[in-house]
């Protein structure tokens, strides 16, 4: 089984599985941490990186689902996945 991760942290066109929420990055509220879990953040949820901002930094287009998402470094930092294969 894959370790976890963090979904920041994966690179360009990863698939995973989301782990679980938390609240580990400087300036994070536990109320941005509960709006991920509201937006489909929630452990078992495919997500995937699509692409990142400028110069490999933020924002950050996600998949989650079947819904995408701009979300901030910070955010992404939030949200523990593990790797899976590509379907």
């Amino acid at each position: 089984m894959s370790h976890l991760q963090l979904l920041s942290d994966l690179p360009k066109g990863t698939h995973a599985t989301v782990a679980g929420l938390v609240a580990g990055a400087n300036g994070v509220h536990s109320a941005t941490v509960r709006r991920l879990g509201e937006l489909g953040f929630i452990p078992g949820e495919p997500v995937q990186l699509l692409r990142r901002g400028p110069g490999g930094r933020e924002p950050l287009a996600v998949r989650v689902g079947d819904t995408q998402f701009a979300l901030r470094l910070v955010e992404a930092q939030c949200v523990q996945v593990r790797a899976v294969d590509a379907p």
